[in-house]
């Protein structure tokens, strides 16, 4: 990975379950915090049509799209659920633990 990270949010600004929609690197991304507590960074428009997936819901390892009910993967991007068939871009994120924010990599995709 590269050490391109940038801060997006503050860890306990972001609730387990829940999604929020962060800049970094002029990319729109949805920051979700697992039901376990980990942080997943994926680009913030569902691959079926162009509804930000930060509106969606969290559930377990997984974001659904409002909309059509298109679910996504939060490690990997790739559809789970039909209509959408293709995967989203998923970023690297870690944890600052001094300064508890989240850090995203902009110019980096994880492999899907």
């Amino acid at each position: 990975m590269s050490d391109a990270f940038v801060p997006v949010a503050a860890l306990d600004a972001l609730a387990p379950g829940e999604a929020i929609d962060v800049v970094a690197g002029g990319i729109e991304m949805a920051l979700v915090r697992d039901e376990d507590g980990g942080v997943h960074a994926l680009e913030d428009v569902c691959s079926h049509d162009e509804i930000a997936l930060s509106d969606g819901d969290v559930e377990g390892c997984t974001i659904e799209c409002w909309k059509h009910g298109s679910q996504f993967d939060l490690v990997t991007g790739r559809p789970l659920q039909l209509p959408a068939v293709l995967p989203v871009r998923v970023f690297p994120v870690r944890i600052d633990e001094a300064s508890g924010e989240i850090l995203v990599d902009p110019t980096a995709t994880l492999a899907t």
